[in-house]
């Protein structure tokens, strides 16, 4: 392969640390180079912008590791490869060409109805798949315990060559691609819960697979056990500003919807008294981090950017969130291990609730924190479902984005002197089933049984 010195020299550790783990976790998510090279110790560049696919794959990923690592990191107990970030000079185009059209759909309304086909397309043809193999392979040829799969992609991948895989189906939603391997002996499953349990079985008759049931293990989703701590000191609010997180993905999804809920939002900070505070997660995409700078000077509101520039630290001990005391926080870094550390140690014990899309990462961390939902439009069937779930449950909304300011207030109103929604859907969160909270838990128990 051809690679720099410092990443052949990365390469070569990701493959040892991943052979001597108990815990080897496999995603496809994003292009983490710097930190990686800080994690083995290396010299690297804080400002140089990552390739991002997807924050839920390196999330839930993250989780499930921090979930094995108990009080530090230690690969030995668990350890995180993504093949992204060893493709050889020749095939990157092709991540950069994987990138470009997610960004394009996800910031452009109008291509939403060619979503499902590109999608369709886009999972199965796309060359990331080609470039990502043979980093995988390599990586993986000599391990022999389970291989932890969070991505449907890897998955496959590694099923094909006869590893022994487990496969997190993180959404209420079972693709056909899952079954591609779904009869072979090497290749188990972990699940959302018990309804897409008997789709995934049912999908399996219809594709003529002959599963075992006890091969499909239902887990719920997993979440990282920061973000559940986060929930132990949160009481569901009553009176005061309501604290709300406003989030993109890791494409940068709904940036038309974030922009006209900025300019509805950001004046509503002045209303007396003060409805609410507010912060945008504008995780790794600079022009949504420009977007929201400029419409908060036009508005005359200061902003407080929190864009931490330093090692991320898993373990250290978090004292008053950063984003406390400001009316007004944009979080933004360039690469998405830091991105994604700021929003787990700041955003998740500040907020009540999120505005964001129904996605297999923000909705279970955000009622996993305790929070209420506001959502987005959807990206795909999946994320229906997803928003379904949290409906049914009561914590979540459809967001009334070119009313969003009376929304909240109607919804923050005490309905004949009860509670009010907000206040209902944050104590449905914070005693939700448990399933939505041990999902890291159980998958780490699911890779540790063995089968039959």
């Amino acid at each position: 392969m051809s690679l720099n010195p410092q990443l052949e020299q990365t390469f070569k550790l990701d493959k040892q640390f991943l052979e001597e783990t108990k815990l080897p976790i496999i995603t496809v998510s994003a292009s983490y180079k710097e930190d990686l090279k800080g994690l083995h110790g290396l010299p690297e560049d804080e400002s140089l912008s990552d390739i991002v696919f997807s924050r839920a794959h390196y999330s839930m990923a993250l989780a499930i590791a921090v979930e094995a690592w108990g009080n530090e990191l230690d690969h030995k107990k668990a350890w995180i490869l993504d093949p992204t970030n060893y493709v050889s000079h020749k095939d990157w185009r092709s991540i950069e060409l994987t990138e470009v059209i997610g960004k394009t759909l996800a910031r452009h309304p109008i291509l939403k109805m060619v979503k499902d086909i590109v999608d369709k397309f886009g999972r199965s043809k796309l060359p990331i798949l080609p470039s990502i193999t043979p980093p995988l392979l390599h990586v993986t040829q000599d391990i022999t315990c389970p291989i932890l799969s969070l991505h449907i992609a890897s998955g496959n991948i590694l099923a094909a060559q006869g590893k022994k895989i487990v496969q997190v189906i993180t959404d209420p939603h079972v693709r056909d691609e899952y079954l591609n391997n779904a009869e072979k002996e090497n290749v188990k499953f972990c699940v959302f819960d018990e309804k897409t349990k008997t789709e995934f079985l049912e999908k399996a008759v219809i594709l003529g697979k002959k599963v075992d049931p006890k091969k499909v293990i239902v887990t719920g989703p997993p979440v990282d056990p920061r973000i559940i701590k986060a929930r132990t000191k949160k009481q569901a609010w009553r009176n005061g500003p309501i604290n709300i997180v406003l989030s993109t993905g890791g494409l940068g999804t709904n940036k038309s919807e974030l922009k006209k809920i900025l300019k509805k939002l950001l004046p509503f900070l002045r209303k007396k008294p003060q409805p609410i505070n507010l912060s945008l997660y504008a995780g790794t995409h600079e022009d949504i981090y420009e977007m929201a700078k400029n419409i908060a000077k036009n508005e005359h509101i200061k902003t407080n950017i929190i864009s931490e520039l330093n090692n991320p630290d898993y373990f250290d001990k978090v004292g008053t969130s950063l984003l406390e005391g400001n009316k007004f926080s944009i979080i933004y870094h360039p690469q998405i291990v830091d991105a994604n550390e700021i929003l787990v140690k700041h955003a998740f014990p500040w907020a009540d609730g999120f505005i964001t899309k129904p996605s297999g990462d923000m909705a279970y961390d955000a009622t996993a924190a305790g929070c209420f939902i506001l959502t987005l439009q959807e990206w795909g069937e999946w994320e229906q479902n997803i928003r379904e779930v949290f409906e049914q449950k009561g914590i979540s909304r459809k967001a009334e984005v070119e009313h969003i300011d009376k929304q909240i207030e109607a919804l923050s109103e005490s309905k004949d002197k009860d509670h009010s929604w907000i206040e209902e859907a944050m104590r449905k969160a914070l005693t939700i089933d448990p399933l939505f909270t041990s999902g890291a838990k159980n998958i780490i128990k699911a890779i540790k049984t063995k089968q039959g």
